[in-house]
């Protein structure tokens, strides 16, 4: 399973921060992060995953 959410936080990094945290603190600073730059959305997306 953290594989596919791998892959959609590659493709829309909030999406695979929802699937793993829900509507919490880490899911609105992806959304943030990814507005800001894409590549800090994407990077913060896989630390989120790989760490739980």
């Amino acid at each position: 399973m953290d594989l596919i959410r791998i892959i959609f936080s590659v493709l829309l990094p909030p999406l695979g921060v929802f699937l793993q945290v829900g509507l919490r603190g880490q899911f609105w600073l992806n959304i943030l992060l990814t507005i800001l730059g894409y590549i800090p959305g994407i990077i913060h997306a896989v630390w989120i995953i790989a760490r739980r």
